[in-house]
């Protein structure tokens, strides 16, 4: 078995309901949802690195850069990041090429995982499955489809990544 790191940044995939507001934001504590998500998917190998809780839309170079140099300290070849929607396509794209003899999924959800009823399970197994069977390079995976760095792009009209 291929030894798997996942790289949380936050996104949807993180966000839970804040009574305060009635809005959608990150836990008060911080901490990630993925942790429970595995636990409950009784799926105990990958590796979780806690690095970001943002929306992906919020993302500059110097975020992207944190993915990147957390890409490049992992020991493992296999890395899963989770990202928000919005912007995953932009992301893959800054990593391409920058993270040799490493295998890099970027997934996300376009509804939390927090709240029920969400493609965040079905999206991260995937990723995790992906990262293990992929050549070296960027990748994404969203709504069981595999997509290169070059052609991941959310098509906001129809709220799915398409080829």
């Amino acid at each position: 078995m291929t030894p798997v790191r996942l790289i949380l940044t936050g996104g949807t995939f993180d966000k839970v309901h804040d009574t305060r507001t009635e809005g959608l934001s990150f836990p008060d504590d911080g901490h990630s949802q993925v942790p429970g998500l595995l636990q409950n998917a009784r799926c105990h190998h990958p590796a979780v690195t806690e690095l970001l809780q943002m929306d992906s839309l919020h993302f500059t170079d110097f975020e992207r850069d944190l993915i990147l140099d957390a890409c490049k300290d992992a020991d493992e070849t296999a890395l899963v990041v989770t990202h928000g929607t919005g912007t995953m396509g932009a992301t893959a794209r800054h990593l391409e090429g920058k993270i040799p003899g490493k295998t890099v999924v970027l997934t996300g959800a376009m509804r939390p995982y927090s709240l029920g009823r969400s493609d965040a399970a079905f999206n991260l197994g995937g990723a995790i499955v992906a990262a293990q069977c992929l050549p070296e390079g960027v990748w994404g995976v969203m709504n069981g489809r595999v997509f290169p760095a070059a052609k991941l792009e959310k098509n906001i009209e129809t709220g799915r990544f398409d080829a």
